[in-house]
């Protein structure tokens, strides 16, 4: 037992004075063996004793060194495993832009741009597709890639870099919505004609079936009169009827089978039963192709993107070899300088290039969303816009010389020959098919390319869509995708069904002039150019545009402020002209003779409106519940949301050579990166950005 006067150090009674620093008699001292003593110890078992408690150190600091490593191991395998179960990405960049293509390059070209030429005079119509095309199609594609691209979310997540027009996106996620009811109808008739291109007889030939009428006109196989502009026809051949007047047996299928149009939109009459089945096809290929994520879908593009090519060059060749086709190619390319003046030209070019490119509709700020942060969007935005437009350049030469073709075998002008409707390729390009020898397997062949062309766009609509929500959503949507696309699916097909009524084609073509293009996509195309422009800051986006581009891609400081002035000037100003023009020379709401009644017109104002209202209301709702006084509710709501991350901006850095992928440093960003909330709202934002939510 130790006296009062001493303490213990390693088991070892060491007296007080020792213990307290006074190693006079201590130090110097020597055991029996002869060895200095130190601390009242041997300085061998000192030394050992120092040696051992370093050993022990080593070895705890190499296990923690190792369990770290474990730990940072197990934690990167679980992001990469989080990020690619949650997200996804593209496999590589040729997926992505035969994506992008697969989506722009449509039915859009095949049968939207051909009835828009054709109702618009033709070559006139080209003018102003071109000039909208370099001076607002290009710009606005790089624009909402780049964005994509940039913050790594979808079409409305994206916008929470200035959150008070977060309405933009909620506008074009809306467009979207309503683009995939409708959009999907077309590959049900498409699936029709399919079916019935497998019948030992093109029922789209002959004027004997039950859908067809006396105005039904075969020259193949009825007589005229002696004079040419009258042929019989009746059951006793005792009915003539002017040639001016008759039918194509192509128009009855498509109007009197397809279709079973009624008088107008107020004759529902009910569904079409094999319209439904066929709307139901469809669906479940969309949800085949979409369901695994975004990897699923760049490989199947790889096929349904280039595979419409071969048959329609084919049918090009078959089209121009046809009597008559010099005069449909004429009409094409010649322009009416007169039709100019006309304020729906304008607006109709405008928006098939918003519609053909899919701007304003957020499917492209989710597809870019994908892209490797390093992707070089000028290649993607030039390549896509510029095939994409060729194509339905290209695609227009087969439909008009088919119409050449027609209007000679009807003795009309071209102008004349079929009405001005979404159903032209449905009556021209079968009418081409049924000349050539072995038409059903043209057919076959042709339909097929029409059904992968609907199905590309359809699921990439889709997929941007749902991206969206995912992005807003992540618990939720991402983590049951399969079953959240079924529901999403299910959904969409109980909206369409109005579409395959009697009256179908009424409701159908108020939703595609009034809900999905025309005024809406010029609409949102403005307030993109506004909210990154002047809202993010054109200097920002520049800035972002220069960081992710590698030093071999940047083409010169001239080119970003080429697209700068683009965004930030002409774009706006053409959009708002066209728009003003086109309220200007408004005049109702027409399918093709026929005239919309009132409230049918004010149902597609409606319908406009359901998307062009969340700019404005969702405006107002941000600075009405966002706390704080008016300059800081005007700060918060200019500024990103904190949880962005801003590469480009001052304090990131890139830490790899130009060409490899950029990292952030650990530097925090500055003040005015996290933008200086009020304490109150501060206090809302949470510091796990899977429980970040909108706080206005």
């Amino acid at each position: 037992m130790a006296d009062d006067n001493s303490v213990s150090y390693e088991g070892i009674e060491l007296d007080s004075k020792t213990a307290d620093g006074d190693t006079s008699n201590a130090e110097g001292r020597h055991d029996d063996s002869g060895e200095v003593a130190v601390n009242g110890l041997p300085a061998s078992e000192e030394k050992q004793l120092e040696k051992t408690a370093i050993d022990e150190q080593n070895q705890d600091a190499e296990s923690l060194d190792n369990n770290d490593e474990r730990d940072l191991e197990k934690a990167d395998n679980i992001d990469d495993e989080n990020d690619d179960d949650d997200r996804g990405g593209w496999d590589s960049k040729a997926d992505f832009i035969l994506a992008c293509i697969g989506y722009a390059v449509g039915l859009g070209n095949i049968w939207r741009f051909p009835y828009l030429c054709y109702k618009n005079g033709g070559g006139a119509f080209l003018i102003p597709y071109v000039l909208c095309l370099f001076f607002l199609g290009i710009p606005l594609f790089m624009l909402e890639i780049g964005l994509g691209q940039y913050l790594q979310l979808g079409g409305i997540s994206a916008w929470q870099v200035v959150p008070v027009f977060k309405g933009v996106g909620y506008a074009s996620a809306t467009i979207s919505c309503l683009l995939n009811i409708y959009y999907i109808v077309i590959i049900a008739w498409v699936n029709i004609y399919l079916v019935c291109s497998f019948f030992p007889t093109l029922p789209w030939t002959q004027c004997d079936e039950w859908w067809n009428d006396d105005y039904c006109y075969d020259p193949k196989t009825m007589n005229t009169t002696s004079n040419g502009t009258e042929f019989i026809t009746g059951e006793f051949n005792n009915i003539t009827i002017p040639v001016s007047e008759a039918e194509t047996p192509s128009e009855q299928f498509w109007y009197n089978f397809v279709l079973q149009i009624s008088g107008g939109i107020d004759e529902i009459d009910g569904i079409i039963w094999y319209l439904a089945v066929s709307l139901v096809l469809a669906w479940l290929l969309v949800y085949v192709c979409i369901a695994k994520g975004v990897k699923t879908t760049g490989k199947i593009v790889w096929f349904t993107t280039t595979f419409p090519y071969v048959v329609l060059t084919i049918l090009l060749i078959r089209a121009v070899t046809l009597e008559g086709a010099g005069d449909g190619i004429y009409f094409y390319l010649v322009p009416d300088l007169a039709r100019l003046a006309d304020a729906q030209v304008w607006v109709d070019a405008g928006s098939q290039i918003f519609f053909s490119l899919g701007i304003g509709i957020a499917s492209l700020i989710s597809l870019g969303s994908y892209n490797k942060y390093n992707n070089n969007i000028f290649i993607d935005t030039f390549t896509v816009c510029l095939v994409n437009c060729g194509t339905s350049f290209y695609a227009g030469f087969m439909i008009f010389a088919t119409l050449g073709y027609m209007a000679n075998e009807q003795g009309k002008e071209v102008k004349d020959v079929v009405a001005d409707g979404p159903g032209l390729t449905f009556i021209t390009v079968p009418t081409a098919i049924a000349e050539i020898p072995g038409a059903q397997f043209w057919a076959i062949l042709f339909f097929i390319m029409l059904l992968l062309l609907g199905l590309d766009s359809q699921f990439c609509v889709v997929e941007g869509f749902y991206t969206c929500i995912s992005d807003e959503y992540p618990r939720i949507f991402r983590k049951h995708r399969p079953l959240c696309l079924a529901i999403l699916c299910c959904i969409y097909y109980v909206l369409a069904l109005p579409c395959i009524t009697h009256a179908g084609m009424y409701i159908f073509t108020l939703m595609d002039g009034w809900g999905a293009s025309g005024y809406v996509l010029l609409w949102a195309g403005l307030w993109e150019c506004i909210a990154v422009s002047y809202g993010f800051g054109l200097k920002n986006y520049i800035n972002a545009l220069k960081d992710m581009l590698s030093e071999a891609s940047c083409y010169g400081r001239p080119v970003f402020w080429i697209f700068g002035a683009l965004w930030c000037f002409i774009c706006p100003a053409l959009l708002i002209g066209i728009q003003i023009f086109s309220f200007t020379s408004y005049s109702g709401a027409y399918y093709e003779d026929y005239r919309y009644p009132l409230w049918g017109e004010v149902l597609g104002w409606l319908m406009a409106a359901f998307s062009m209202h969340w700019v404005i209301s969702y405006s107002i709702y941000a600075f009405v519940v966002t706390p704080g006084t008016f300059k800081q509710r005007w700060h918060t709501l200019f500024s990103p949301r904190p949880n962005l991350v801003l590469r480009g901006r001052p304090g990131y850095e890139k830490s790899a050579p130009a060409g490899e992928k950029n990292q952030e440093i650990s530097t925090p960003p500055p003040a005015y990166d996290n933008f200086a909330y009020s304490s109150e709202v501060q206090t809302k934002v949470s510091d796990n950005p899977d429980d970040q939510t909108t706080i206005f």
